[in-house]
């Protein structure tokens, strides 16, 4: 079964970081970048094909990314290429979607399948609205009623319960948990909420409040469509105040995963089906996109902020500057995946 698992988790990331590097790929071919290479993971070639095009399609042995070698992408550095073939000479607007080509194929497959899933399926709906409360639970007692709905925790205020279930993690110096409701009379009030605190046999301990979301949601096309944008956001949001989290000191580097804990991720999912792992897919696919357009080094938010520097000042950043930065960034980058894979293989074993 874990080769199973394995292999789904390679293809999964797989497709993922094709769909990704085929935009910068497409996009910067049609804009007569010199291309030498398209390659799928990192490492040794294990693959490798000469297009017609002179380009070279390898795949790698770690499947743990990919990359498109162009021309140019910081400075002039190849006699043999033509002047205007060199990504750096290339107008401001192309190389800006070259850079960005990736991320927006990225959100349109995680949009695409979504749709899919919420078609085939059913949408979901993601408004924080009580379905139940479990008798004796944690919300039962502070207050919560059947058709509450979920304006905040502990002063975050959020429309979606993606969202919602975040703030549950950032950190809370009290035992209770200050739960901003709107009744289904329209009044409106703060619940203190104490939640059960289950351990299990590994020690970990997880925190019962007693309350089931309401998911219904009608299904159509247009409910479907509907569906696949706002779960797009969603995620998005959740994203977005994840980093602010783990930059605020609300949310411990510990919550975060690397490939060994995708795989246990894409693991657990196979026991709920294809409409799962589709889930997983998407959900990972934006997870890519949106970690990419940071303005970290290494990344390609990075690249597009030193582009944006670039049209402010007027002039290019010193290639050697800009390769140095970028160094430093990858550096940094692998040093928090070993510790992130090291950390999953502890907790998985």
């Amino acid at each position: 079964m874990w080769l199973i698992s394995l292999l789904i988790c390679i293809f999964i990331l797989g497709i993922i970081i094709l769909i990704h590097e085929f935009g910068h790929f497409i996009v910067a071919k049609k804009s007569g970048v010199f291309i030498y290479e398209f390659s799928i993971g990192m490492g040794p070639v294990i693959f490798s094909h000469k297009g017609k095009d002179g380009i070279f399609y390898n795949l790698r042995a770690l499947p743990i990314g990919g990359f498109v070698q162009m021309a140019g992408e910081v400075g002039e550095d190849d006699e043999n290429v033509k002047k205007e073939q060199f990504m750096c000479n290339r107008p401001w607007y192309q190389r800006l979607a070259i850079l960005c080509a990736g991320v927006f194929n990225n959100f349109i497959l995680a949009i695409v399948l979504l749709f899919i899933m919420a078609l085939i399926w059913g949408p979901t709906s993601n408004t924080p609205r009580i379905l139940s409360v479990v008798e004796d639970s944690a919300a039962a007692t502070a207050g919560l009623q059947e058709g509450d709905i979920i304006t905040s925790i502990n002063g975050h205020e959020f429309t979606s319960w993606d969202v919602g279930q975040i703030y549950l993690y950032y950190k809370n110096n009290n035992e209770a948990y200050s739960f901003g409701v709107r009744h289904t009379d329209g009044t409106e009030e703060v619940i203190d909420i104490v939640p059960k605190i289950e351990t299990d046999t590994e020690g970990n301990e997880t925190k019962i409040f007693g309350i089931q979301i309401d998911t219904s949601r009608e299904k159509n096309l247009w409910e479907s469509i509907k569906f696949a944008f706002e779960k797009f956001w969603d995620v998005i949001h959740s994203m977005a105040i994840t980093i602010w989290g783990l930059i605020s000191g609300q949310l411990s580097v510990q919550s975060l995963s690397g490939p060994v804990g995708i795989y246990k991720v894409i693991d657990t999912s196979l026991q709920y089906g294809i409409q799962q792992l589709i889930y997983i897919t998407a959900f990972l696919s934006i997870n890519v996109g949106f970690i990419n357009l940071l303005p970290f080094p290494a990344f390609d938010g990075g690249h597009v902020l030193f582009l944006i520097i670039e049209k402010i000042k007027g002039s290019p950043v010193n290639p050697n500057i800009e390769n140095v930065i970028n160094l430093i960034g990858f550096g940094l980058l692998m040093l928090l995946m070993i510790y992130i894979t090291i950390k999953d293989i502890i907790f998985f074993f």
